[in-house]
């Protein structure tokens, strides 16, 4: 009698083992007042909301951490022509969270951010070109969205052109410098 009750456990076990946990559902599961108001916005179709929700997402901030729904939010952001959400978008893909990571998508997405002179976008561009990821690895054109990041406000992107700098001629380096100052947006 205890041989079947023990084997009838482990099955049971085992099954349980098999079956997977309950997906967590894409609605908020921890919002306050605040998060619905944002959830509420989003939903009717502003992009600042939408970004904010995708932001609340990926950092886990009132919501649980969710890539894919953060995603959601920020390509439908980005597809309104939000800077942020373009850059929050392209950081995704250039991590592999929420999206496959692709070093293509995450420049095209950069890029239309710099277009709009997004001084983060500038500077991922930087790293992306320093690095080589989805470019051939060329640190003019690096310095110079370093360039322009710093120049826009952003202090980190300084720091990177800085340290760059540092690997680079003179004559690199001045090059880049003429680069950033006749920079202009591409006309789409």
């Amino acid at each position: 009698m205890l041989l079947p009750l023990i084997g009838l456990l482990t099955l049971c076990g085992f099954l349980s083992s098999c079956i997977s946990p309950p997906q967590p559902p894409s609605q908020p599961l921890s919002s306050g007042p605040a998060v619905n108001e944002l959830l509420t916005r989003a939903q009717g179709g502003e992009a600042e909301a939408q970004n904010q929700l995708g932001i609340h997402y990926s950092e886990g901030q009132g919501l649980p951490q969710n890539y894919q729904e953060a995603k959601y939010w920020f390509k439908k952001a980005a597809d309104q022509g939000h800077a942020g959400a373009q850059v929050n978008l392209g950081t995704l893909y250039s991590l592999g969270q929420g999206a496959p990571f692709s070093d293509p998508m995450a420049l095209f997405w950069f890029q239309k951010a710099a277009d709009q002179r997004n001084a983060l976008a500038f500077a991922k561009l930087g790293m992306m070109y320093e690095r080589g990821r989805g470019v051939s690895q060329n640190l003019v054109e690096a310095h110079m969205w370093y360039n322009l990041s710093a120049a826009y406000g952003e202090k980190r992107a300084a720091e990177s052109r800085n340290t760059l700098a540092k690997h680079m001629t003179a004559e690199q380096i001045a090059e880049a410098e003429a680069r950033a100052k006749k920079w202009t947006p591409a006309r789409r």
